[in-house]
Formats: C-alpha cells, structure tokens, sequence
C-alpha cells in the first residue's frame, strides 16, 4: 500500500475512533451504564476479576485509557507516515481531544465532567504515542543492521 493511502486510512480510522469517543459521550448516563455493564457482564465470562459485575469504575476509567491509547497509537503512526516528528503538537491534538470530549458530557442528561478523566485519556493518548515511537526506534535500529 503507498504512504498516501496509509495516512488516508490512518485519517479514516482516526476519525472514525473520534466519533465512537464523542458518541460515548453523547448518551446519557443510564445509556452509558447499561453499556458499561453489559461489557461487564461479557467480560466477567472469561475474567474472574470482573464477575458478578464487579468493579464497574475500574472498567469505565479502563475505558477512558484504552480508547486514548488507541487515539494516540493511530495519531503517531498518521505522523510518522507523513513523514513528520511526533512533536508537542501531536499531544496537544491529545489534550483537545480529550477536553472535547469531558465538553460534550457536560450538556448530557445524568453526566458530568471530569478532570481526572482529561489526565486519564491524555495518559493513555500520550502511552499510545511512547509506544508507537519505541516500536518505531527498534524496527529502524534492526534495519540498519
């Protein structure tokens, strides 16, 4: 696949996990609770960590991380693909997109904003991005070898 088609999918999914995050935030809180622990209850069918639906806040701040992380392994392979240094722009893209969506639930019916979820998806954002660039200095360390 060529390096333009890379970054236009790479867009396309970045664009895509943005509107399941921001659609997340849009429900209500009943919504997101029913969501929440219907993903409970899958999960405490092959973790017992999470049977009987236990530790509903930790599966919903776990939520927070990994959609982040997720955000900002895409976010840094789009850059590096575009042939661009992940810079401080790239965690700033983070920040507003996060404060964006703790925004969007401010107006919804049962919810609230949060600073500690701004921290946790900036922290799973900005773990996204170490990520993708310690993967990306290893695989170009073996290719000068």
């Amino acid at each position: 696949m060529s390096r333009k088609k890379w970054i236009w999918l790479l867009n396309l999914l970045i664009l895509g996990l943005l509107c399941f995050i921001w659609g997340n935030s849009l429900m209500t809180a009943k919504e997101s609770s029913g969501v929440s622990k219907g993903v409970l209850a899958w999960l405490g069918e092959f973790i017992p960590f999470f049977a009987g639906g236990a530790h509903h806040g930790f599966l919903r701040k776990l939520a927070h991380f990994s959609e982040f992380f997720l955000l900002g392994v895409l976010s840094a392979a789009q850059r590096l693909k575009s042939e661009k240094l992940l810079t401080f722009g790239l965690v700033s893209f983070g920040l507003i997109a996060a404060c964006i969506d703790e925004t969007i639930q401010i107006f919804v019916l049962g919810r609230s904003s949060s600073l500690l979820d701004v921290w946790l998806d900036l922290s799973g954002f900005a773990a996204g991005v170490i990520a993708v660039a310690v993967w990306y200095a290893i695989a170009k360390k073996r290719k000068e070898k």
